[in-house]
């Protein structure tokens, strides 16, 4: 029988073994480390210039057109879906690339303090050889290799992980379609009340200062006690009433320019001159176009219902992923291998194998994951149903959103021609002396808030329209606003208005896949 071998341990470079160990174990111990201040100073400046970089100053008079056309462009929100856009593009081309074989090539070196020794024994009688023992590998060589595989388990999953990832792809390109939508409304909306703001501000400012002229004339009336005391602090009170709405239509404003210069990426704080536009009530035939044909485009080109239609793809491709992962697996192999060991006969060789695998426990656990799996597509098929139901609920909304607003804004424009017929009787009257400064500042008050309500109605039907145009998924026919010069787009931007008297007749198109942003 083989007599026991006994087994002596020699450390090479204790030392430098120990220092090794010590130097791994101080890496394994890391530190919160708090931002300094410079670092957060540089960061924040960095972040500053970049924000601004390439865009341009603002005009002298900011039209709604180039409002918008600024926010598609220098939108930092914006500048972010497209970017999430572009990410997702970069992992459908990364995906792709688990189908392929995989081509390995590796190189070792080994060393050993002894060599490596072995008996020989009798197969028979077991009985271990008198020769002296034999060295079979040298104390340092080195091995290269250059190993092919293909695997059919990882070319099924690639495949399928693949197609998942181009509809996240899709996906990402929907929700840059929606946040478009709501970025163009709340541009308009900011641009009205920029607007308002703009033209009430040395009205509003002006009567304030008549209102506390009148107000020291009143106390000093009170003071002189020439009157009913109580008639000076009914008109005082009312005085004040008048104040306090004109004091809250500033507050009300002094934000627009803020909220307009976020949306369009302008320095805040800088100043905006709106350009003067005529007020008028727009989406003539918006209503005249039939339901059912506003629910068919909107069914077809909406982007949260088409979202959910990619979701529901990809969970039938897990599904199908699943079902790869239970089947048996195919696996090739072939390398070219070359070791310097000077005892090998053969220093290089070739090696090719081919294996059959199977996990016997997906017998067991093969029907639970498929249920899975089946209970996502029934989830995500749910959900596209809801979002349907939600969809066809949004059109109908949009569209009495859009009916009612039209009608306020007529009516707050009727109820604005009215208060400045008579606030301008008024302001004759008070220079004759004939109307007291009480009358002139309630009157000029009720005109300014009958004008600045006429600004907010019409920024509600804009808003309506552009909710409507939003839940028919309808695309602007715009280029790359990355490509485009300002100028250019704002011209696509001024062109992009809804045909609503041919929409009884359009036909939902196919969107592209891969727009000029995604190359870039």
């Amino acid at each position: 029988m083989l007599k026991g071998f006994k087994v002596r341990v020699r450390l090479p470079h204790k030392t430098l073994v120990l220092s090794l160990a010590v130097a791994l174990g101080g890496c394994a111990s890391i530190s919160p480390e708090a931002l300094k201040q410079a670092e957060l100073a540089a960061s924040t400046q960095a972040d500053s210039n970049a924000m601004l970089k390439d865009v341009e100053p603002l005009p002298a008079a900011l039209s709604m057109d180039e409002a918008i056309a600024r926010a598609l462009k220098y939108n930092l929100d914006r500048r972010t879906r497209l970017m999430e856009e572009s990410l997702a593009l970069g992992q459908l081309d990364v995906a792709q690339f688990d189908m392929l074989p995989k081509l390995l090539a590796q190189a070792g070196y080994m060393w050993r303090d002894t060599d490596r020794l072995s008996y020989s024994a009798d197969s028979v009688t077991r009985t271990r050889s008198a020769s002296a023992p034999f060295i079979s590998q040298d104390r340092i060589h080195s091995l290269r290799e250059l190993n092919f595989s293909w695997s059919l388990l990882d070319y099924g999953m690639g495949y399928y992980g693949s197609r998942q990832q181009a509809n996240r792809f899709l996906i990402a390109g929907e929700k840059r379609r929606k946040a478009m939508h709501l970025l163009v409304q709340d541009v308009k909306t900011a641009y009205w009340r920029a607007a308002s703001a703009q033209l009430l501000r040395d009205d509003v400012v002006k009567i304030i200062r008549t209102a506390d002229e009148a107000l020291e004339d009143s106390r000093k009336s009170e003071d002189e006690r020439v009157r009913n005391p109580i008639e000076p602090l009914r008109y005082q009170r009312q005085l004040l009433e008048n104040v306090r709405l004109l004091e809250a239509i500033q507050q009300e404003l002094s934000t627009a320019m803020v909220d307009l210069a976020s949306l369009i990426n302008a320095p805040i704080g800088a100043p905006i001159r709106i350009a003067q536009t005529d007020l008028k009530n727009i989406s003539v035939h918006a209503l005249d176009v039939p339901i059912p044909k506003l629910e068919e485009i909107a069914l077809q080109q909406n982007a949260e219902l088409r979202e959910q239609h990619y979701n529901a793809r990809i969970a039938r491709d897990e599904t199908r992923r699943t079902l790869v992962r239970l089947f048996p697996n195919l696996s090739f192999n072939y390398g070219a291998k070359y070791d310097t060991d000077n005892y090998l006969v053969n220093q290089n060789w070739r090696e090719a194998g081919l294996q059959l695998s199977f996990n016997l426990l997906n017998l067991y656990t093969g029907p639970t994951q498929l249920k899975l799996a089946e209970a996502g597509v029934a989830l995500a098929d749910q959900k596209r149903m809801a979002a349907q139901l939600g969809v066809i609920t949004q059109v109908h909304l949009a569209r009495l959103q859009l009916i009612n607003a039209r009608a306020q804004f007529e009516r707050a424009e009727a109820i604005y021609e009215t208060d400045n017929k008579i606030a301008s009787l008024m302001r004759a009257r008070q220079q004759v002396q004939a109307q007291s400064k009480l009358d002139l500042v309630s009157n000029e008050t009720a005109a300014i808030l009958s004008l600045l309500r006429r600004y907010q109605a019409l920024a509600q039907v804009q808003s309506a329209e552009n909710k409507l145009v939003a839940t028919l998924g309808l695309e602007p026919n715009i280029g790359s606003t990355s490509e485009l010069p300002l100028p250019a787009l704002t011209a696509q931007v001024s062109q992009t208005a809804v045909n609503w008297a041919g929409l009884k007749d359009f036909v939902p198109q196919t969107l592209p896949v891969v727009t000029s942003e995604d190359k870039k």
